[in-house]
């Protein structure tokens, strides 16, 4: 009876930030379960890399330019993208420093991209799948800094706090269209983002504060990316899941 359970066979996903990291992982996880792929990000010659890997597993992979930060930019990606069936706000980015240190500019380019571009997508999927009276399904990647804090991160901690109350917002406002939305929070996992960063003192004293003394592997986020993206939570919106080796339990 769960041998199904998990299927995307029959949807089409989009991906945000599909070049690299977590996007690219997420566009072949899913095309294993299934699903054709819409990538979508800046790197478009990064996102054909990831697109043969995906037609190479027996499923369709589109890919759009995109640049989530610029509220244009999305808005002409979907009126160039197929119908859809689930949106995955996956594009992120960071800037590191204190809060009288970070130039104006810093502080734009990280909340334009990690959370004005969460509100644009979900904005054009929604609306597309109100027009076309369908059911739709949103995961916003968002972060255990949404929900603790780290030093000298303040507009990337505030963006990602701030998707999760978006997350939460849009599902209470569109459950009624059968539109759900949900949020994964990772905790440390390695990326070529962060890999450098991960062997420094400072990097190698946090993994130690990770209950379970580790970062986390990339396929230690297929289960919560499937069941979110699946029928498997059908009964699922505005749920924050923490994916994190137990770093939010850390002791004080």
């Amino acid at each position: 009876m769960t041998d199904n359970l998990f299927s995307l066979s029959g949807k089409r996903v989009l991906i945000t930030g599909a070049s690299s990291g977590f996007g690219a992982h997420f566009a072949k996880v899913l095309a294993g379960a299934g699903a054709d792929v819409v990538l979508a990000a800046r790197r478009v010659e990064k996102l054909e890399e990831t697109a043969t890997e995906v037609r190479a597993l027996g499923r369709h992979a589109v890919v759009l330019p995109m640049d989530v930060s610029s509220h244009a930019s999305v808005e002409e990606a979907f009126s160039a993208m197929p119908e859809i069936d689930v949106a995955i706000n996956n594009a992120g980015i960071n800037r590191v420093g204190t809060c009288d240190g970070l130039d104006e500019e810093d502080w734009d380019a990280v909340v334009d991209t990690d959370l004005k571009g969460v509100w644009a997508v979900s904005k054009f999927a929604i609306r597309q799948w109100r027009r076309d009276s369908r059911p739709g399904n949103l995961i916003n990647i968002a972060s255990i800094l949404g929900l603790r804090v780290g030093a000298q991160l303040p507009p990337y901690t505030a963006s990602k706090a701030a998707v999760i109350q978006l997350t939460k917002s849009i599902a209470l406002d569109y459950a009624r269209y059968n539109i759900r939305c949900n949020a994964i929070c990772p905790g440390f996992f390695r990326t070529e983002i962060n890999s450098d960063w991960l062997e420094t003192e400072a990097g190698i004293s946090q993994i130690k504060r990770v209950p379970m003394r580790r970062t986390g592997e990339m396929k230690e986020m297929s289960g919560p990316l499937l069941m979110l993206a699946s029928d498997a939570s059908a009964y699922m919106s505005g749920s924050i899941i923490a994916v994190d080796g137990g770093h939010l339990c850390s002791s004080l």
